[in-house]
């Protein structure tokens, strides 16, 4: 069934919606993982241009990919959006954001993939990130789905982020992924990381998605059984993070000082969850993992920088 579009509001205002709903700038959870990937897999000599623009190339794809399938998320659980009190504010649900406009919205996000894709080919000769970027726009869109058939999509989820820094290091050098075991490391930490930090955010909705037949592993186990698997998948999570910086000989000190604070950042989110309940999930979900990410991009990026 086609919805009325609302012709009085503005495109612009249409985009400041959007960008709001889906929280922009949570793509910083993906990114820096991204960006250090990037800076693992530069060849040695690397120009400050080519470096620039390949990086700019990479924040481009990373927030355009984010916000392709957070669009499409919003799109495909409108009507779930709609009955659930905690989401129904939402921009789609509540009418301040057209379905029409949200489906073009999400169609230029793709386009902007696919074009910033196509600049790796046409400027650094690689066709890798054009070639895969249809089959990564289909896998990091199936989360919305998963959650219809099974509670393991928050590993789904998972691995659309720990795709990134797989495709920034291809879009870089191909061969690094060959190259290097501590990009798989790190691809593997980032899995395990959000599909634990997910199980977190699910806990909010576990009531709503056993009642509406749509799956969760809070929902199939229960809190208390939900918060041990968090806590299991965070702990392998951080075990992946000392294997990457044993496996890449340039990660020195800084990663690793970063990596052992990432580790207490996530014993205390879980204890922020044990103390505050569902009321801790906003501090422990955002903020704290927002701090993982920046920390941790940034210390192995200081120790690339500053490796003979």
């Amino acid at each position: 069934m086609t919805e009325p579009a609302l012709p009085d509001v503005p495109w612009r205002r249409s985009l400041s919606i959007a960008a709001r709903d889906i929280k922009l700038a949570h793509s910083v959870f993906a990114l820096p993982f991204a960006l250090l990937a990037a800076g693992m897999a530069l060849e040695p000599g690397a120009d400050a241009p080519s470096i620039t623009a390949r990086f700019a190339l990479i924040i481009w794809c990373m927030v355009s990919a984010r916000t392709w399938a957070m669009l499409v998320n919003r799109i495909l659980d409108r009507s779930f959006d709609s009955r659930n009190p905690r989401t129904a504010r939402r921009a789609l649900p509540s009418g301040a954001l057209d379905l029409r406009r949200a489906r073009t919205l999400a169609a230029f996000a793709a386009a902007a993939l696919l074009l910033g894709a196509a600049g790796f080919w046409t400027f650094f000769r690689n066709p890798w990130p054009l070639a895969l970027a249809l089959p990564v726009l289909a896998w990091i869109a199936l989360y919305s789905l998963t959650k219809r058939f099974t509670a393991l999509c928050h590993l789904v989820l998972g691995s659309a982020l720990a795709a990134s820094p797989l495709a920034a290091a291809l879009a870089i050098r191909p061969h690094a992924l060959i190259d290097h075991a501590a990009l798989w490391f790190l691809a593997a930490m980032v899995l395990l990381w959000v599909a634990g930090f997910d199980i977190i955010y699910a806990l909010a909705d576990a009531d709503f998605d056993r009642a509406h037949r749509l799956h969760s592993i809070p929902a199939a186990l229960g809190p208390r059984a939900s918060a041990w698997v968090s806590r299991l998948l965070h702990a392998a999570c951080w075990v992946c993070l000392l294997l990457a910086w044993r496996a890449e000989p340039r990660f020195n000190l800084a990663f690793l000082v970063a990596s052992l604070g990432a580790g207490l950042l996530l014993i205390l989110e879980h204890l922020i969850l044990t103390r505050r309940g569902l009321a801790g999930i906003p501090l422990a979900f955002f903020t704290i993992n927002g701090i993982v990410s920046c920390i941790l991009g940034a210390a192995g990026l200081l120790d690339l920088t500053l490796s003979p």
